[in-house]
């Protein structure tokens, strides 16, 4: 185990009307305000998006099994934001429930509002971490320095 402590920056609040694109508009948020390490917690509606419920075997590099909601779910969930390169990168697992199904997973493509979501994204400051490509995997790890 690796780790590093920081403290608590500024606080965003955002609103995400019908039809907005979650994840672009929490990375577009984290590169306009800089924010370089935070987490960010999502509660509302999703109209539709692509998310990732495990690898197929535990075979590396891991196979992602995909999963799709194609109508309007419940949403509760947490990710961080560490940056790759000169961008911004999530990681974001959630909860997604219609009726009585819920699904769970890493939400990775075509995450769209639905009526109305909040964000709360939370800055950490004084910890000096990003994202690299990790060669076994192949895929961006947190890498804290």
């Amino acid at each position: 185990m690796n780790y590093r402590i920081g403290e608590p920056g500024r606080i965003v609040v955002a609103r995400f009307e019908d039809g907005d694109q979650i994840l672009q508009g929490i990375a577009e948020i984290a590169k306009k305000e800089d924010v370089r390490a935070g987490v960010f917690y999502l509660v509302g509606g999703m109209r539709g998006g692509r998310f990732v419920v495990g690898p197929e075997t535990e075979a590396m590099p891991p196979v992602p099994v995909w999963r799709e909601l194609n109508e309007s779910h419940e949403i509760v969930g947490i990710g961080t934001i560490f940056w790759q390169g000169e961008e911004p990168k999530l990681h974001f697992h959630g909860a997604y429930a219609k009726h009585d199904s819920v699904k769970a997973g890493c939400m990775r493509e075509k995450a769209e509002t639905f009526l109305v979501l909040e964000a709360i994204i939370m800055e950490i400051k004084g910890v000096n971490a990003a994202r690299e490509l990790d060669p076994l995997s192949g895929m961006a790890l947190l890498k804290l320095r």
